[in-house]
């Protein structure tokens, strides 16, 4: 059994730049595809990015691409999410998920989930 748990949200103004922290225990790690996923007050949660089990491989949401940069580093078991220039339409959950196996951007073909932490964007 894999836990998940997220850190590093927070109230951000217009611009500004969050980075966001997936620390893994519990599973190998580098055996798990991970991704980033996020829920907007009201809205159903959508694919903000995925990273490949080796870091060799990523994917962006069209709506972050060229803002927001997963990354993760094995020897810590953490997957990061760094996010710049944000928007206040960037407010949400953010929370990350863990797959066996190829990425996805289907939250449901994820094994493991995190809780989630809140960012707001103010304008």
């Amino acid at each position: 059994q894999v836990q998940l748990a997220e850190s590093g949200g927070g109230l951000a103004q217009a611009g500004a730049s969050l980075r966001l922290s997936c620390a893994a225990s519990g599973g190998t790690f580098t055996t798990y595809s991970m991704a980033w996923f996020r829920q907007a007050p009201g809205k159903e949660r959508e694919f903000v990015a995925a990273i490949s089990r080796t870091n060799e491989y990523t994917y962006y949401a069209d709506s972050v691409k060229g803002r927001f940069t997963i990354s993760r580093d094995n020897a810590k078991n953490t997957v990061y999410l760094q996010m710049n220039s944000l928007k206040p339409e960037d407010t949400a959950v953010y929370s990350c998920a863990a797959k066996n196996g190829a990425m996805n951007y289907r939250h449901v073909m994820y094994d493991y989930r995190g809780q989630g932490t809140l960012v707001t964007v103010s304008s």
